[in-house]
C-alpha cells in the first residue's frame, strides 16, 4: 500500500496532508477522508489504508493546518479546561466560509493527482467534520457524488449558517450515522434534519438519504475516547459499500466480504445497507 506525506498549498497556509492508494500503476476512484478533532494520526491513517486497499485513493487532509501541523496534541492528555481551550483553538477559524474553500480545495487537489480515476469521488467526515463533508458535496456538487456523516455535531441548528441549508445545493447520495446521545446533534436536531432530507427528496426527486442511529454514545475512530469496536466495525462497513467504482458489483461484492464476521445488525439497520447498496453504487460509478 503507497502512503505519501504531501503539502497543499491554499489561500492561508500550506495543508499537511497523507494520501493512500494502492500499490503498482493505475487510477482509482478518490475519497476525501476528514478527521475527527483528533486530527491525522495512526488511527485515521490505518482506517484510509483499509480503503485503499480495496481500490481508492484516499486523501486526508490536516483541516486545522491554521492552528497546528500533525499530529496534534492529544485531547484526552489534556486538563478539562486545557481541552475546551485547545478545541476553541482548532475549531474557530473554520468558519463554514473557511470549510467551503478548504474543502473545495481538498476535493481539487485529489482530482488532480495521478493516482486518481477520472469521474466523481466521495467524502467523508467524523463529528466536527460533518459538516465539512457536507460543505464538499455542495461546494464542488459536479463532483461528489457520495457524502457520509459519522456522529457529525451541529449538522441542524437554527442560525443562517447552519448545514442542513446546504441540501439544495447538493447532488450526492448522502448517509448520516448518529449517536442516540450527542450533545452536540441531540434528538431534535436529529429529528429536524431528517425532516429536512425528506422534504429535499421531495423537492429534488433526487438523493436517496437515509439515517442510522447508533447505540449509545459511541465514537468510531480507534484511538478516540468512548469508542467502542463494534460500532466502528459497523459504521465503516457502511461506509466502504458507499464508495465508488467502475465495476461496482463486483468491487461490492469484495467489499460486503471484508466485514463478514462483524457483529450482526438490525433489521433497520440492514434496509439502509440493503437499499443504499444499489442506488450508491450507481451512482458512485466513476468513467
Amino acid at each position: 500500500m503507497a502512503e505519501r506525506r504531501i503539502e497543499i498549498p491554499l489561500s492561508e497556509g500550506s495543508c499537511d496532508a497523507v494520501i493512500c492508494y494502492p500499490d503498482g500503476t493505475g487510477e482509482w476512484p478518490g475519497v476525501v477522508f476528514f478527521t475527527d478533532i483528533g486530527g491525522v494520526r495512526a488511527a485515521n491513517i490505518d482506517l484510509a489504508k483499509r480503503l485503499a486497499a480495496q481500490g481508492y485513493s484516499v486523501l486526508i487532509p490536516n483541516v486545522f493546518y491554521r492552528t497546528a501541523q500533525t499530529p496534534l496534541t492529544p485531547l484526552r492528555s489534556l486538563g478539562e479546561e486545557a481541552q475546551k481551550k485547545r478545541m476553541a483553538e482548532l475549531t474557530q477559524p473554520l468558519t463554514p466560509e473557511a470549510m467551503e474553500r478548504d474543502a473545495s480545495a481538498y476535493v481539487d487537489f485529489l482530482a488532480g493527482q495521478d493516482s486518481l480515476q477520472s469521474g466523481m469521488m466521495g467524502v467523508v467526515g467524523y463529528c466536527f467534520t460533518g459538516k465539512m463533508a457536507m460543505h464538499a458535496a455542495a461546494a464542488r456538487s459536479e463532483k461528489v457524488t457520495a457524502m457520509a456523516s459519522f456522529h457529525g455535531g451541529g449538522l441542524y441548528t437554527d442560525t443562517p449558517a447552519s448545514p442542513h441549508l446546504l441540501l439544495p445545493r447538493i447532488k450526492a447520495r448522502l448517509y448520516f450515522a448518529h449517536a442516540t446521545k450527542d450533545r452536540s446533534m441531540p434528538e431534535e436536531a436529529i429529528a429536524k434534519l431528517e425532516a429536512a432530507l425528506k422534504a429535499g427528496a421531495a423537492a429534488m426527486k433526487a438523493k436517496l438519504m437515509k439515517t442510522h442511529f447508533t447505540a449509545g454514545q459511541p465514537r468510531t475512530v480507534r484511538s478516540t475516547t468512548r469508542r467502542r469496536p463494534s460500532a466502528r466495525s459497523r459504521s465503516w462497513s457502511r461506509c466502504l459499500r458507499k464508495r465508488c467504482s467502475r465495476n461496482s458489483a463486483a468491487r461490492h461484492e469484495d467489499l460486503e466480504s471484508v466485514f463478514s464476521s462483524s457483529a450482526s445488525h438490525s433489521s433497520a439497520s440492514s434496509l439502509v445497507l440493503n437499499v443504499g447498496r444499489s442506488r450508491w453504487e450507481n451512482d458512485l460509478r466513476c468513467s
